[in-house]
């Protein structure tokens, strides 16, 4: 079975000055390539780096977020990113803009951290690969933070010999046997806004997911879909990439349950999801037990054995049964799937 690599992947530092887009429903540019982009683009990301924090050396990670324009957001972890070394609450909340273009661009950044000190830093080109510069209250150079792309230990898994799979681009499964009326990029990609033909029961989902750049879009406007599984509980997909985590971003239960952690990645990089779903439980007519899942978001579990009481919005099923189909949401803008099935629980 062949997997796409797909333009979701790691983008080259300078890109076309021509970015091409579609529109988001907003009118904005919802970007699908990383090789037609913007120029705050190659900024956007994970940083991680060794600081000396009261005498003693202490990882931090850092999230950088583009806001379209040259504006930025900043999050910074000690101890490092969310989901890798990061304890809640501590972390220092920034803004950063970008001054120049090309080669010679660098980001501004500063925050107030939780003691109340205001610490700066730059993002600079070096040898090659965007890095912060951390700078002390003097100005001084402290300690440089390069970036970094982290990737699901499950992105790219085979699925079992037991499992039914929904859709493996090339491979060969024809998605028009498993999918109603699926859409497929060019370059062999499934769109947003499909429900599969097949209903399932208790099962453990493997859907890969790339979220599109949509700098100048907020909230719920920005890289918007979900996957609803038995087509009524959904999991919630967003560029919530450096936010709070609430169950309206990704990896939360909507309306039900936020995630543990934020495990969100920076959009155009491709995301798993692994949910262990076990359905609602009925004696005729009644039901007697409540949905239940446990969800993996890029290999960390951020939903645990989570007990769903109701129906969340949106969905093509409108009451709970037994069995449903998965469906992937179309809230408007360019999300895009792969390598996704379900092996039936026993």
């Amino acid at each position: 079975m062949r997997f796409f690599v797909c333009s979701c992947l790691v983008a080259s530092l300078f890109i076309s000055p021509s970015p091409v887009a579609v529109a988001a429903p907003t009118g904005n540019p919802a970007y699908t390539d990383p090789n037609q982009t913007d120029a705050d683009f190659p900024f956007q990301g994970e940083y991680v780096g060794t600081i000396t924090h009261d005498g003693q050396p202490l990882q931090f990670g850092v999230q950088v977020i583009a806001l379209g324009d040259g504006a930025f957001e900043a999050v910074a972890y000690p101890g490092g990113l969310p989901g890798a070394g990061w304890t809640p609450p501590n972390k220092i909340k920034g803004k950063g803009a970008r001054a120049g273009d090309g080669h010679s661009a660098v980001v501004k950044l500063e925050g107030v951290d939780w003691g109340g000190v205001t610490r700066t830093g730059e993002i600079r080109t070096l040898d090659g690969t965007p890095a912060i510069v951390v700078q002390s209250e003097s100005g001084s150079e402290i300690a440089k933070l390069p970036k970094v792309n982290r990737k699901s230990p499950t992105l790219g898994q085979e699925p079992p010999s037991t499992a039914t799979v929904i859709f493996d681009g090339a491979g060969p499964v024809v998605e028009a046997d498993t999918l109603e009326a699926p859409r497929i990029t060019a370059d062999g990609l499934l769109m947003e806004g499909v429900t599969t033909k097949n209903s399932y029961g208790d099962g453990l989902w493997h859907i890969e997911f790339c979220l599109p750049y949509q700098p100048k879009d907020r909230g719920q406007g920005r890289g918007n879909s979900g996957a609803y599984i038995q087509g009524c509980y959904e999991v919630q997909m967003l560029d919530s990439f450096g936010l709070e985590g609430k169950n309206n971003e990704c990896g939360g239960v909507y309306s039900v349950a936020a995630p543990g952690v934020n495990m969100c990645l920076p959009p155009l990089e491709w995301q798993t999801y692994d949910i262990e779903f076990t359905g609602p439980r009925f004696a005729g007519d009644k039901k007697i037990a409540n949905p239940r899942m446990t969800v993996r978001h890029n290999g960390v579990v951020i939903q645990d054995n989570v007990e769903i009481p109701k129906i969340t919005p949106g969905g093509p099923q409108k009451q709970e049964q037994p069995v449903g189909p998965l469906h992937l949401q179309n809230h408007g803008n360019p999300v895009r799937y792969r390598n996704s099935y379900c092996q039936p629980k026993s």
